[in-house]
């Protein structure tokens, strides 16, 4: 009996999962990196770098990514196509702005190993704008992965008694009036 679970560990090890990360209000580097760790089939215990065992990511909600600072502005994505004149730099907003998804798999791409398997890899990555995926999509997924990082809360999401038991800083003079 325990070569059965054995061999049902072996098989699990060596399927492919489909995972799917949402990326709303996350960092692109952040989503990166955990598609990558997948992609590759590190997080795998008989991963090796010549073999293919990652795993199929679908990332989806790629259009309400978000940057820290002012690197929607700051954030330059270069590309030369090797002719004289055609060296083309784009900020990170215009290249949302053009394609959604472009980002996200820039990031990944830099971050899966420079070696043949790098275009396989990427093949495995399904990237999705909003969050209405197709239903062989849906069919495939096996696991929902953790967002890397918390979603900070609105005002508006905060009920009235939670906003009444915050401690408060200062208290406004009774003809204060803001302008």
């Amino acid at each position: 009996m325990s070569s059965f679970s054995r061999s049902a560990q072996q098989w699990a090890s060596f399927a492919r999962s489909w995972l799917l990360i949402d990326a709303r209000m996350q960092p692109p580097g952040k989503i990166a990196s955990v598609c990558s760790v997948r992609l590759q089939g590190k997080h795998k215990p008989i991963y090796h770098p010549l073999s293919d065992i990652g795993d199929h990511v679908v990332v989806m909600n790629t259009r309400h990514i978000a940057f820290s600072g002012n690197k929607w502005e700051q954030k330059v994505y270069s590309s030369h196509t090797g002719y004289p004149g055609s060296f083309k730099q784009l900020t990170a907003a215009q290249m949302h702005k053009k394609d959604p998804t472009a980002i996200i798999k820039l990031a990944v791409y830099g971050m899966l190993p420079k070696n043949l398997t790098r275009r396989t890899m990427m093949q495995r990555l399904h990237l999705f704008p909003d969050d209405l995926l197709p239903d062989d999509i849906l069919r495939n997924l096996t696991e929902e992965l953790p967002q890397p990082r918390e979603i900070p809360r609105k005002l508006s999401d905060y009920t009235q008694e939670e906003r009444d038991a915050f401690p408060r800083l200062w208290t406004p003079p009774e003809d204060f009036r803001m302008k």
